[in-house]
């Protein structure tokens, strides 16, 4: 059952949680300036035994070595060809690593976890359905009497990180989200008090805006430069990984197949296209939308994974309830995204030490 269920004008998601309460705009104006709460329905997926720093390192993008406990970090699960399997963010108490990731992917992250345990002195346990988990975007915390708290570290290169996009001024420097890991009580007690809460609608709007990628906007053929995800995701000097050579050969060359960009959608009949729709140009397709809202200020915005090669200029066109939706490109990452002349070349494979 969904934690604000109480409040008036509350309208459940898809997912469970509100997707808003009645005023979506007005939501995401409380959200963003710390003021109110949203129940982000994450999954919640833990690791514990005295292994579980060093086998998480081994086997996904970051480096987890040594992560001290109550330090925020991001994750990928990758396969082989580098393209991404899951993601999490990721928080260690000192006793136990906290994984939280979409709803949908917590029980087949804790199985392939799970399945990769082999001899090591782990515990893995898909725990959702005993946590609630609360966003605020606040510098004080989001809530009291939480388990364990998250701070997205999206404002800023991860050390070992990349960023693609060239503006000085990021979108995402602002972007200030704590997720709270909350028991089923100190979550009744948040929905009892008089907190302002906000629906998903809200902080999907404003995550869109910041430019944060998310395992929602992944499809099959995915890899993490194509969504700017090394930024905070992927660690590129530490040992191997599945998937690492592609990350390093595809980062060197400067050439990701696809990649992100933010669209302004014309909001004239009041449609907004699906994630999923296919993005047009002169009738061709030439991506996909993978995101989309309607932000408070910007209007209606989307994410959409397009074509390396699309000309960053041209105008481009969805259908959406059969109209055709018109939508202008602001490039996240460029053409020729990677590692330039002057910084050093990631080494292959079989020349990064393995930890």
């Amino acid at each position: 059952m969904a934690v604000f269920a109480a409040r008036d004008g509350f309208v459940a998601s898809a997912e469970g949680p509100a997707a808003h309460f009645g005023n979506p705009l007005g939501e995401q104006r409380l959200l963003e300036r710390g003021t109110a709460v949203v129940e982000l329905g994450l999954g919640v997926v833990t690791v514990t035994g005295p292994d579980r720093l060093s086998w998480l390192n081994s086997i996904t993008s970051q480096l987890l070595l040594g992560l001290a406990p109550g330090v925020s970090t991001e994750t990928l699960v990758l396969d082989a060809s580098g393209r991404v399997e899951h993601a999490a963010r990721v928080v260690d108490d000192g006793e136990t690593t906290w994984l939280l990731t979409e709803p949908l992917d917590a029980a087949p992250l804790a199985a392939w976890l799970t399945s990769m345990r082999f001899m090591l002195r782990i515990e893995v346990a898909d725990r959702s359905a005993e946590f609630v988990t609360v966003g605020s975007f606040t510098d004080t915390g989001a809530v009291t009497d939480a388990v364990v708290e998250w701070v997205d570290p999206w404002s800023v290169v991860a050390p070992g990180g990349w960023g693609y996009a060239s503006l000085e001024a990021h979108p995402g420097s602002d972007w200030t989200l704590r997720i709270a890991v909350l028991t089923s009580d100190a979550a009744a007690a948040l929905a009892a008090s008089d907190r302002p809460a906000a629906g998903l609608l809200a902080v999907e709007a404003l995550r869109i805006a910041a430019w944060r990628p998310s395992l929602r906007d992944v499809d099959e053929r995915t890899i993490p430069h194509e969504l700017d995800w090394l930024r905070s995701a992927v660690h590129l000097s530490k040992g191997c990984y599945r998937g690492q050579e592609t990350v390093a050969k595809v980062h060197n060359l400067g050439h990701p197949p696809r990649r992100v960009v933010m669209l302004h959608l014309d909001g004239s009949d009041a449609v907004l296209p699906a994630p999923g729709t296919p993005v047009t140009l002169d009738g061709t397709e030439v991506g996909r939308l993978a995101a989309s809202a309607v932000h408070h200020e910007l209007g209606p915005v989307g994410l959409a994974i397009v074509k390396r090669s699309l000309d960053p200029a041209a105008v481009l066109t969805l259908i959406a309830d059969d109209v055709v939706v018109t939508a202008a490109q602001e490039t996240i990452v460029p053409p020729g995204a990677g590692a330039t002349a002057n910084v050093p070349r990631l080494p292959r494979l079989g020349a990064v030490k393995r930890s």
